[in-house]
């Protein structure tokens, strides 16, 4: 049986960094169902609190996902899934995660990242291979090359 992941991203503001991923990677923001959303308060299961309201769409407050454009209307379980933790970001991240390029300057996609409001941290390289190691707005890491 092949097995299946997704990767979870510890933030303060999973809707925006949900937003800012979906666009960097050109994925869409997995749908919440605001009708479920809405029946889950009414009984009682949660509260309005737990609630928020993003891009005019009733929402989780503590969570968002982002998913290929492509799996819009399947479960392939390709996902990020932005969550709200109450600590900040301290140290280096352990786990971070390539954004492949695919034959694009990776110096202007460097600068198309800064522009939206990441930042670059380091260049490497190991042997003819270069790579940005960049953090995005909340300061997580990720390499691009």
């Amino acid at each position: 049986m092949a097995l299946n992941f997704q990767v979870v991203v510890d933030c303060k503001d999973p809707h925006m960094l949900a937003d800012w991923w979906a666009e960097t990677l050109d994925w869409v923001v997995e749908a919440q169902d605001e009708a479920f959303i809405r029946s889950m308060v009414e009984q009682g299961f949660a509260t309005e609190d737990e609630t928020t309201t993003h891009k005019g769409k009733l929402v989780w407050r503590t969570g968002a996902a982002i998913i290929p454009s492509e799996d819009q209307d399947k479960a392939t379980g390709k996902r990020f899934l932005f969550q709200v933790v109450p600590e900040e970001k301290t140290v280096k991240n352990r786990v971070h995660w390539d954004v492949r390029l695919g034959g694009r300057d990776k110096d202007e996609v460097r600068a198309e990242l800064e522009a939206r409001g990441a930042r670059h941290l380091w260049t490497a390289n190991q042997g003819p291979h270069e790579w940005h190691t960049m953090a995005d707005p909340e300061g997580n890491e990720f390499c691009i090359s």
